[in-house]
């Protein structure tokens, strides 16, 4: 088993930490923010992640995994030292590589024995390559160190950078962690990969050994074809409306297919959370740096950007004015299972709703405390928005109701609800929740992607003045 330490304790870093240490390692995860390390160290994960504060509570009692603020005792006895910082996207779609640079200072500042430093952040091609030059510009005396006594100055010690990248899911995070389909390690050396290699033994899984630039590639090649792939059916699901085409047939009879499988088939509103938008702007950056246009990569940008607004979009076509209404919004996340909202598109949505003066009532299993920091509940400009405990609260009384986020609490709302709660039964459906015949057949206005629409005749003031 080896000791090892992990730089960040958000998603990347917190999970690969607990997973090293359910599979038997000794494991520090250090972070700089001290009330962080004391609600982990009560076994409280900072983020929403199933299974995750189980396996802390665990791994912690059983003193196999630690949390500490301070880095230089976690590096300096470490066999290997994870980097999983973030790497934030910069106003120019290039990624912000501040927070790896901290950590590989800190690392050269610290270690006493030879150590693989192993970058699990995303990063762009080549930066591992400078993180190793960065370290041994900052090792002491060109790599040479000392005892605290002075003894044993003088030795060099070995460190060296690979890269593993991380191919989890929010969501089931620690799940792909323990259970990946692949282990991807990229090294420059057979003394680094025979590390990393040890370091995975226990987890039993296939490894694919790179070099680390091509392991580099591998995460932002994988992530970019399934951002690919979902913006092309998005981009069909449009063109299925405009000739009369059902995407959910169209995917089913795809998916048959082994070359294209069955998964990210699902048309909606677009992808969002931390790593497609982020990757995708990433690599493009790259791509336009080295002189090379990635179009099919810009394609599915430009693409994702439009999607999130298309429900807004086709409910401004059936509307006067959203000003008054009062309007429902189920899902807030970016997918079910998390609270994380980057690049939701709530987050696109509900700032359009409220500055035309939408009377917002928002419900979310697991984002509305962080949606709530971003909007705070009351008036907020022409509109207003509040927070409810349940679908049902939301839907009370409103006029139109949006769908964003296909949590199973949301899917478990039956069409005859909207029906008999609604003031009017308006739907627009932006994850394709229902089947278009069940909503129609609860006599519900129902605008989903990609599949025909339910309409009733007359406007909605028309409609609720004759149910009324």
């Amino acid at each position: 088993m080896y000791r090892i330490a992990v730089a960040g304790t958000g998603y990347v870093g917190l999970v690969a930490g607990v997973c090293f240490a359910e599979v038997g390692h000794q494991v520090t995860c250090v972070d700089i923010d001290e009330d962080k390390i004391r609600t982990m160290e009560q076994g409280i994960s900072p983020i929403y992640e199933a299974d995750l504060e189980e396996l802390m509570r665990k791994n912690y009692a059983e003193g196999r995994l630690n949390y500490t603020t301070d880095y230089r005792s976690a590096y300096r006895d470490a066999d290997a030292i994870f980097i999983g910082v973030g790497t934030p996207e910069q106003p120019d779609g290039s990624a912000d590589l501040a927070h790896i640079a901290t950590a590989a200072r800190q690392i050269a500042e610290t270690v006493e024995k030879d150590c693989l430093v192993v970058v699990k952040s995303t990063v762009p091609v080549g930066t591992n390559d400078k993180v190793e030059q960065f370290i041994k510009d900052f090792l002491p005396r060109d790599g040479e160190i000392c005892t605290g006594n002075g003894a044993g100055c003088g030795r060099k010690i070995k460190v060296e950078v690979a890269s593993n990248p991380e191919f989890l899911a929010q969501g089931s995070a620690v799940h792909d962690t323990l259970h990946s389909a692949r282990i991807v390690i990229g090294t420059e050396s057979s003394w680094a990969e025979k590390i990393l290699v040890g370091i995975y033994r226990p987890f039993n899984l296939p490894i694919v050994s790179v070099s680390r630039r091509s392991a580099e590639m591998i995460k932002y090649a994988s992530n970019d074809f399934l951002a690919l792939k979902i913006s092309y059916m998005n981009d069909i699901a449009n063109l299925c409306e405009r000739v009369g085409a059902d995407i959910r047939d169209v995917a089913r009879g795809m998916s048959f297919d082994e070359r294209i499988g069955r998964k990210f088939l699902n048309a909606g509103i677009g992808y969002g959370g931390s790593c497609f938008p982020k990757d995708t702007k990433a690599l493009e950056y790259l791509a336009r740096q080295n002189g090379y246009e990635l179009r099919t990569v810009r394609a599915a940008i430009d693409v994702n950007r439009n999607q999130k607004t298309m429900l807004y979009k086709k409910a401004c076509r059936r509307l006067i004015t959203f000003s008054g209404l009062k309007v429902a919004v189920l899902g807030l996340t970016f997918k079910p299972g998390t609270d994380d909202l980057r690049e939701a598109p709530s987050l696109d949505n509900v700032p359009l709703l409220l500055s035309h003066g939408a009377q917002v009532c928002a419900y979310d299993p697991a984002g509305m405390e962080n949606f709530k920091r971003k909007f705070p509940e009351g008036r907020i400009g022409q509109g207003s928005i509040r927070y409810v405990k349940n679908a049902g609260e939301a839907l009370l009384d409103a006029n139109v109701c949006f769908i964003f986020t296909e949590w199973s609490e949301i899917k478990a709302v039956r069409p005859k609800t909207y029906k008999k709660l609604m003031k009017t039964p308006l739907v627009y459906d932006g994850r394709n929740l229902y089947d278009v015949g069940e909503m129609k057949k609860a006599v519900v206005e129902y605008h989903s992607i990609g599949r025909p629409c339910t309409e009733t005749s007359g406007s909605i003031f028309e409609i609720a003045a004759a149910e009324s």
